[in-house]
C-alpha cells in the first residue's frame, strides 16, 4: 500500500509540474469549441450593450458601495481577526477576513496564544458548479507573516500565486513584504524554504517565477508553484490596457480546478485582487454558457460575501468590463483564425 501511495503521489507531482511548466512557458494557446464560440459571442453582445450605458454602470457601482458592510457588522463577523494575538498580523485594520470564510492554518488552529491558525486570507468559492477556479484572496504578506503565507500555500496545495503589486510603490511606500527570491535562488522563512528555479520577464511586463516550496518539517516532496507578478497595476487604480491581465488569464485556463485554489494578492487583498477574481471568474462562467455572468455587480456581491470590499473603486469596476470584453474578442478572433 505504501509503495502504491508513493507512486500515485509521484505521478500527481509530475502532472502538476508539467501543467505549471506549460503555463510558465510561452503563453499557452486556448481555442474555443463550437459551443464556446456561441457562448462568447452571446456574452460579448450583452456586455457591449451594457457598457454603452455608462450611466447604468455608474449606478451599479454606486449601489454596490451603498450596501457596503458597516463597521459594527464587520466586528461581528471578524472576531478571530480582531483577537489580540492577531492584531499585528493585519496590514490594514479595516480589511479583515470573515470568520466563516477565513483560511485556517493547521499548525496553530487550536492554539489561542498563536491566534487560532489566523492569517489574513479568505477562501473565495464559486457559487455555481463546473470547472471554475477557487481563490484565496489575501493581503500582501507582512515581514512577520511570510512564513504563514507559505505555510498556507503549501497546506492548500495552491498551484499559482498571482501578485498584483510591487513590493514598494513609486512613493517608497511598502505595499508587500519581501517574501521570495526575485531571481534564481532560495530563501528560508522559518521552517519553509522557497526556491525560485526559473525567472523571466514577458513583453507584457509580467514577471514569471517557477518555484518550489519545501516544508522542512514534513516528509512531503517540495510543492511546485507558479508565481505570476504584475507589478504595473497601480494601487487603487487600473492598468493602461488589459494585455497583461489577459496574459495571466491565458496561462490559467488549462489549470484544472482540482489542482488547488489560486492565491491572489495585492497589498490589502481586495481592490486589484477583487478585480482579477471578478475577471477570471466571469470569463470561466461564460465559457460554460452561464450568461448571468455578465452582471458583474451580482458577481461582486458574491465575492464581498466572502471577503470584505472586493473591487474597491469605480475605475476597477469599469476595468473589469473592459478586460472581459477584450478577452472575449481575442478568444473569438484566435479561434476564427
Amino acid at each position: 500500500m505504501a509503495a502504491s501511495t508513493a507512486r500515485n503521489s509521484s505521478s500527481a507531482c509530475v502532472t502538476r509540474d508539467s501543467i505549471l511548466l506549460q503555463a510558465y512557458g510561452d503563453t499557452p494557446e486556448f481555442r474555443l469549441n463550437s459551443e464556446q464560440v456561441r457562448y462568447c459571442s452571446q456574452a460579448l453582445q450583452l456586455l457591449r450593450s451594457k457598457v454603452r450605458s455608462q450611466e447604468r454602470l455608474h449606478q451599479e457601482f454606486d449601489a454596490l458601495q451603498a450596501s457596503r458592510l458597516r463597521k459594527s457588522e464587520m466586528q461581528r463577523r471578524c472576531k478571530v481577526a480582531l483577537e489580540i494575538a492577531n492584531s499585528e498580523k493585519n496590514r490594514y485594520i479595516d480589511v479583515l477576513p470573515f470568520d466563516d470564510s477565513r483560511v485556517v492554518l493547521d499548525s496553530s488552529k487550536d492554539n489561542k496564544l498563536m491566534g487560532n491558525g489566523y492569517i489574513n486570507a479568505s477562501f473565495i468559492r464559486p457559487a455555481t458548479g463546473g470547472n471554475l477556479s477557487c481563490f484565496i484572496a489575501t493581503q500582501g504578506p507582512l515581514p512577520e507573516t511570510v512564513e504563514d503565507f507559505w505555510e498556507m500555500v503549501n497546506q492548500c496545495h495552491a498551484p499559482v500565486v498571482v501578485m498584483l503589486t510591487r513590493l514598494v510603490d513609486n512613493y517608497k511606500v511598502v505595499k508587500c513584504g519581501d517574501y521570495f527570491h526575485p531571481e534564481e535562488g532560495s530563501r528560508q522563512f522559518g521552517k519553509i524554504c522557497v526556491t525560485t528555479k526559473h525567472m523571466k520577464i514577458c513583453d507584457t511586463s509580467l514577471v514569471l517565477r517557477y518555484m518550489e516550496v519545501n516544508n522542512q518539517e514534513s516528509n512531503a516532496a517540495p510543492l511546485p508553484v507558479l508565481h505570476l507578478q504584475y507589478p504595473d497595476w497601480p494601487d487603487h487604480g487600473v492598468p493602461v490596457d488589459t494585455r497583461a491581465v489577459r496574459d495571466i488569464l491565458k496561462r490559467l485556463y488549462h489549470l484544472p480546478a482540482e489542482l488547488g485554489p489560486l492565491v491572489v494578492h495585492c497589498s490589502a487583498g481586495i481592490g486589484r485582487t477583487g478585480a482579477f477574481c471578478t475577471i477570471l471568474h466571469t470569463v470561466q462562467r461564460i465559457l460554460t454558457g452561464d450568461m448571468s455572468a455578465v452582471d458583474l455587480d451580482k458577481t461582486i456581491i458574491g465575492l464581498r460575501s466572502q471577503r470584505i470590499g472586493m473591487v474597491q473603486t469605480k475605475d476597477q469596476f469599469f476595468f473589469c468590463y473592459a478586460a472581459i470584453i477584450d478577452e472575449l474578442e481575442d478568444l473569438l478572433a484566435q479561434t476564427i483564425l
